[in-house]
This record gives structure tokens, sequence and C-alpha cells, in this order.
């Protein structure tokens, strides 16, 4: 089976995470900087869909607390349409609060604040990811 790439879009930090070849578990990649460049994006993306076999792609919608689009979902919709170019299938998740739980996972684990940005990416993507390989295996 082709694996599924989970994404959590920053205009920095691109967090990403792969599935298993099974698409049951998740594991956080190291994160893509792109300091705003949707060509470094699109790039890594690329490599990252080659190296693994990806099919699938999941990327976190940032909706507003109140379910309405933000400026960043504008952003998201842009780079879904670049996404589908590359005949890849693209699903979108909710991701609002996905950072938030990222943060009190790393408070938890008492990650140090250096760390912190590098890790919440990852993490956050992970966790998009997860969401998604639950709710598939929910429907089989």
């Amino acid at each position: 089976m082709k694996r599924i790439l989970g994404i959590d879009y920053g205009d920095v930090r691109v967090g990403v995470a792969i599935s298993d070849p099974l698409r049951i578990t998740a594991q956080g990649l190291d994160n893509l900087v792109i300091n705003g460049s949707d060509k470094k994006f699109f790039s890594g993306i690329k490599k990252l869909v080659q190296d693994y076999d990806v099919e699938e792609i999941v990327i976190g919608y940032p909706k507003n607390m109140d379910g309405t689009k933000s400026q960043k979902t504008e952003k998201i919709d842009e780079l879904i349409n670049g996404l589908e170019k590359l005949n890849l299938i693209v699903h979108i998740w909710d991701e609002r609060l996905t950072t938030v739980s990222a943060y009190k996972t790393m408070r938890e684990l008492n990650i140090s604040q250096k760390n912190k940005n590098k890790v919440a990416d990852k993490l956050a993507a992970t966790y998009i990811l997860e969401g998604f390989l639950n709710r598939k295996g929910e429907s089989k």
C-alpha cells in the first residue's frame, strides 16, 4: 500500500508526518523550512512523495474557532490546487487546536523552549495524520 503524508502548513516551517505502509500509525518527519516560498514547499513535498511512495496527503485546514475560513485557509486552498496537480489525492483536516495539543504534550514531556518550535510543527502534523487515519479506520 502507498503511504499518506500529513502536513501542518506554516509560513516558515511545514510540519510533516508519514503513515506506515499499512496506514495504521503516523510518524513525524523533519520539518520543511520554506520561509514563505511556495517553490520550496512544492519541491520538499515532491521529494517526500517520491521517497516514501505517497499517494494521498492530508493537510491541516486552519478554520477560525467559529468554523469560518481564515486568511490562512485561503492559502491552504491555493496549495491544495497545486498538490492536486501532482496527481495526489488531497484531504483536508480541521486542525483547530492541534498546535495547542502539541504544546500541551511538549509541556508534559518537559521539552526545552529552544526545541519547542521544531517539535510543535512535527507533532501537529502527526496529530493531523493520526486523526485522519483513525477516522479512516473507523469507516472500514
